[in-house]
């Protein structure tokens, strides 16, 4: 939300005039009469908002795809003598050697919906649910999933490229999320002046705080989340709406407008990472 001060209309007054007495013009005061002050007039501004639903899908895939191999290896179910979780990480994680080698490219992204144990699927779920709701409401849901998945993309090539260590997990795609938001709050930020300001300010936080726990932990792969951080504050930029507020319309509003940039310059962002992917020498 947003307030805007309009201006009232000029007001002018008009002394009429009676037989024998001197005529007199509108800019002069009339002794003993009050003249009222004008007030600005102040609107609420609400912005335009997409109703969430990819965000529900998307979470809901991640927990089936982990809860039903996990409940399944729990009573005893195996494939070519695995565990079937442990069968469904081994085939979809992200692996250097199978990309690299026999060109298992679709790992890239089939990690980004498998994860390692209880706590990983809770706090990347939690996250989903919390920052993709926002997100999904300012970007809407097309521009939503370019981000989710671009971002999850640059991630897994992030690792491919700098960490050996086979990998899952969608923390790539939400601290591409992450990216996406503040992207999102710089662009508007002469819009929304102090929310902007507040926003970013808590964003930063999370990114300095979670990149510093990544540090701490040989387990973690920070290498995907800086990627997916990077590639989602640029896909940000570019498919950020672009408000502003249209005072031809009483009570003003504020309208989105189109970026003629925002899908080309997604698309060549797209593109540049396939491109690495093919010439990339990955960490082995």
């Amino acid at each position: 939300m947003a307030d805007w001060n309009q201006p009232p209309d000029e007001e002018r007054r008009m002394t009429p005039t009676g037989s024998g007495e001197q005529n007199q013009s509108s800019s002069s005061p009339v002794y003993g009469e009050a003249e009222p002050i004008a007030q600005p007039q102040t609107f609420t501004l609400r912005l335009p908002l997409s109703k969430p639903r990819a965000v529900w899908v998307l979470l809901a895939l991640n927990i089936v795809i982990f809860a039903v191999p996990w409940l399944l290896a729990r009573i005893g179910v195996r494939i070519l003598g695995f565990p079937i979780d442990i069968f469904v990480q081994a085939l979809g994680a992200k692996d250097n050697e199978a990309i690299f080698v026999y060109g298992q490219y679709y790992r890239l992204l089939s990690a980004m919906f498998l994860h390692a144990g209880i706590l990983h699927i809770a706090f990347n779920g939690y996250a989903l649910y919390s920052l993709g709701q926002e997100a999904e409401r300012l970007y809407g849901t097309l521009r939503f999933l370019a981000l989710y998945f671009i971002s999850g993309l640059a991630g897994s090539v992030a690792s491919y490229a700098f960490n050996a260590s086979p990998g899952v997990g969608a923390s790539g795609a939400i601290f591409g999320l992450i990216g996406g938001l503040s992207a999102f709050y710089y662009v508007s930020r002469k819009l929304l002046g102090e929310i902007s300001r507040a926003q970013l300010g808590n964003l930063i936080t999370v990114i300095m705080l979670n990149l510093f726990i990544g540090f701490s932990s040989p387990v973690i792969d920070n290498t995907a989340h800086i990627g997916g951080l990077i590639g989602g504050a640029v896909v940000g930029f570019l498919l950020a709406p672009r408000y502003a507020v249209d005072t031809r319309l009483f009570p003003p509003q504020i309208v989105k407008q189109d970026w003629p940039l925002a899908w080309p310059g997604t698309l060549v962002c797209l593109l540049g990472l396939i491109g690495l992917i093919l010439v990339i020498n990955p960490a082995m």
